[in-house]
């Protein structure tokens, strides 16, 4: 289910974020005015595969429907998968980390996803961290549903997450765990400018978004606002609240400022700054409170087929 579409086009974010990526984001805005009107848009696959932004699911569901329309037998039963692309380069600790993500939905209602991740953070001498996920997710109630213009989509979901690194048996932690979330996300077009919100609850057991391994149970919010300004041009701030995993150990908030531009139909590009906390809390301090890895720039690249 694809926000970013041709009913839009009729129709002080983040404060950690550099001038650079300000600048970015207008020159982007620029190009895409130029160039005329797309039709790509979210939910994007987010670092862990899930249809959302780049932290944080939505409650809208992944992938486009065929061609053809009702004659063609696989609407209603599968959609046209899309795949998703990230980088993200954690300057403040020398970290880069790639990410793939593709998923589809069945039935037009349940989300399926996978993702891979590989992190170099060899000055944590680490220089071989993988996970792998493995989403689904419900949308079990459609936007402006009851023939209202106001009630959100919504939707349950889950990620299966598994860590391949030492770093989680030197720090006694376990490779496999799971989130569980409740998502509501509404694009509101009575505004001068659509604004697309979205809030959810967590709960999850990651120790840096899983990172490093997995604890005990914790909860936790989210949130994404993002405005239309342009036709082909998203801009928004993300958060996600830190979970408290047990033991002493809480995850930093996390938050990102981000520019995401619709090329074509098929094509989303998408820069972002991010921040997750303090770098070196632990290495300095010992303290397992708002662990974090730091900042850096982002950049993805998404491909709805």
């Amino acid at each position: 289910m694809n926000i970013y579409t041709n009913d839009i086009n009729n129709a002080n974010t983040c404060n950690i974020a550099s001038h650079g990526f300000f600048r970015a984001s207008i020159l982007l805005a620029a190009a895409a005015a130029a160039i005329g009107t797309a039709y790509g848009g979210v939910p994007l696959n987010n670092l862990q595969g899930t249809g959302g932004i780049a932290f944080n699911p939505l409650a809208y569901t992944a992938g486009r429907p065929w061609e053809g329309g009702e004659t063609n037998s696989l609407n209603g039963i599968v959609s046209k998968p899309q795949v998703g692309g990230w980088y993200v380069n954690l300057t403040d600790a020398d970290i880069n980390w790639f990410a793939l993500g593709a998923a589809f939905t069945v039935a037009d209602r349940l989300e399926i996803s996978g993702g891979y991740a590989g992190i170099n953070a060899h000055n944590y001498g680490d220089n071989s961290l993988n996970t792998y996920n493995i989403g689904a997710k419900l949308r079990f109630l459609d936007e402006n549903a009851f023939e209202t213009s106001w009630v959100p989509a919504l939707a349950v979901g889950g990620v299966f997450k598994y860590t391949d690194s030492e770093t989680v048996d030197a720090l006694g932690l376990r490779h496999h765990g799971a989130d569980g979330y409740i998502v509501a996300s509404k694009l509101v077009k009575e505004t001068p400018i659509p604004v697309l919100l979205s809030v959810g609850g967590l709960v999850s057991d990651e120790v840096v978004y899983g990172v490093v391994g997995h604890n005990k149970y914790g909860a936790a919010v989210f949130a994404n606002i993002d405005i239309i300004p342009v036709e082909q041009v998203a801009l928004g701030f993300e958060y996600k609240q830190g979970v408290h995993v047990g033991d002493g150990i809480t995850n930093h908030d996390y938050f990102d400022g981000h520019v995401a531009w619709f090329v074509t139909d098929a094509l989303t590009l998408v820069g972002a700054y991010a921040y997750t906390g303090d770098k070196d809390r632990f290495y300095r301090d010992g303290r397992t409170d708002r662990l974090g890895v730091g900042g850096g720039f982002v950049l993805s690249v998404q491909y709805q087929f």
